[in-house]
């Protein structure tokens, strides 16, 4: 391989995409951009009523692609990815201005926002009942 090759490969290694299982592509498309402002990336059908589609915070980290469950095993993942843990991450730059956008727009808290070592937490459910942590920055202490 040539060298110019191997630098291409290496600087565009990185995760960049997970599968998140959910009832419906339009639900789920359209209570991540309004909850949590994501940004539809991508909606291409793919016949047989699949889709494949992409969905980012702005600015950062890797995507999510809304996979709509098909059969039994994958109908009993929805809301449950990650065995009860918390599976999903969202950091932001203004924890309290967001966290009250969120409140706006329905979404289900769990306990009280509280301030740990790394920053501000709290955590909250998807639409489907997936846990997921709000992360603000580490308050600066002058």
């Amino acid at each position: 391989m040539p060298d110019s090759a191997a630098a291409h490969v290496t600087s565009s290694t990185g995760l960049t995409l997970i599968t998140l299982v959910v009832r419906d592509y339009d639900d789920a498309i359209a209570w991540f951009t309004k909850c949590l402002r994501f940004t539809l990336l991508e909606d291409t059908p793919l016949g047989g009523g699949k889709r494949w589609v992409r969905i980012a915070n702005p600015g950062n980290g890797a995507a999510l692609l809304l996979a709509k469950a098909v059969g039994d095993t994958q109908i009993a993942a929805i809301g449950n990815q990650t065995g009860g843990r918390v599976g999903f991450f969202l950091t932001v730059t203004d924890f309290g201005e967001m966290f009250s956008h969120m409140q706006r727009n329905g979404v289900v808290f769990e306990g009280e926002a509280r301030t740990e070592p790394y920053g501000k937490v709290i955590v909250f459910q998807d639409l489907y009942g997936n846990r997921w942590d709000l992360l603000g920055p580490k308050s600066r202490v002058s």
